[in-house]
C-alpha cells in the first residue's frame, strides 16, 4: 500500500487525485489549512490522516509539523493546491505577490524541505502541478506566472539534486482547467465561465497517476497538457 500527502485535496483537480488513490486503497496524508477544514477531509476520505499547515504561511510549516505526527515514509508528495490573482504589474501591491509567491512557491518548497526523509526511504515521487502560465506569461498574469515559473526551476532544480537518492520529480502544466479556481479566473477576466470548454480535471488527474505509476525504470520530468475541445 502507498501513501500519498496531497495538498489542494478539497477541490478541482486534487479532490478527483485523492478520490482515485482512496478509492484503489492507497493511503493518503491531506494537508489541511485549519482543523475544520482536517475535519472535512477526514470524513470525505474515510482511514485518511490529516496534517494540519497553512501554506499561506509557510514559515510557520515546521512549527505546525513539530506538533503533530509525520508519516514515516511518503510513496509521493503531491503539490496540487495553488491561489491566483490577476493584475498589472503597475497596479500589484507586494501583498499581492507574496500572497501567490508564498502559496505556489514558497511552500511547496518548505513541504518538500521537511518531507525529503520519508520520500528519500521510499524513493518516492514529487509532483508538482503548475500551470500553462509556468511556460509563458501573458499581461495580468505576471505575480502568477512568476510564482509558476519559480515552480517550474524549483521541480528542475530538486530533481537533479535527488536523482542519486531514487526521488522522481515530474511537473504537469494544465491548461485551463474546470475548477473553482477557473470560475474566479473568468470572475477577474469579467467573463462568461462555461466549465464545458475546459480541460476536466479528471483528465489531468489521468496524467497525475500515469506519471505516479510508471514503472521505476523510467520518469516522466514534464507533462503539458491542453484543452482538446
Amino acid at each position: 500500500m502507498a501513501t500519498h500527502l496531497i495538498t489542494g485535496a478539497g477541490s478541482g483537480i486534487g479532490a478527483v487525485v485523492a478520490r482515485r488513490l482512496h478509492e484503489r486503497g492507497d493511503e493518503l496524508v491531506l494537508l489541511a489549512r485549519d482543523a475544520g477544514r482536517a475535519k472535512e477531509l477526514a470524513e470525505a476520505y474515510p482511514g485518511s490522516r490529516t496534517l494540519v499547515g497553512d501554506l499561506a504561511a509557510p514559515d510557520r510549516l515546521s512549527w505546525a509539523f513539530s506538533h503533530q505526527s509525520l508519516p514515516e515514509r511518503l510513496d509521493s508528495l503531491l503539490h496540487i493546491a495553488g491561489v491566483v490573482d490577476l493584475g498589472r504589474i503597475g497596479d500589484l501591491t507586494p501583498k499581492t505577490w507574496h500572497a501567490q509567491l508564498d502559496v505556489n512557491l514558497v511552500a511547496p518548497a518548505e513541504l518538500t524541505r521537511l518531507l525529503l526523509p520519508q520520500l528519500r526511504v521510499s524513493q518516492g515521487t514529487v509532483i508538482f502541478v503548475n500551470s500553462g502560465a509556468g511556460l509563458n506569461a501573458h499581461a495580468e498574469w505576471g505575480a502568477y506566472a512568476a510564482s509558476k515559473h519559480g515552480l517550474k526551476a524549483l521541480a528542475d532544480s530538486l530533481r537533479y539534486e535527488e536523482k542519486a537518492n531514487g526521488v522522481r520529480v515530474t511537473s504537469v502544466y494544465p491548461g485551463r482547467t474546470a475548477s473553482p479556481m477557473q470560475a474566479k479566473v473568468h470572475q477577474q477576466e469579467g467573463k462568461e465561465y462555461d466549465a464545458a470548454r475546459w480541460i476536466d480535471p479528471g483528465s489531468v488527474a489521468t496524467t497525475i497517476l500515469m506519471a505516479l505509476d510508471l514503472p521505476r525504470d523510467a520518469e516522466v520530468n514534464d507533462l503539458t497538457v491542453r484543452p482538446g475541445r
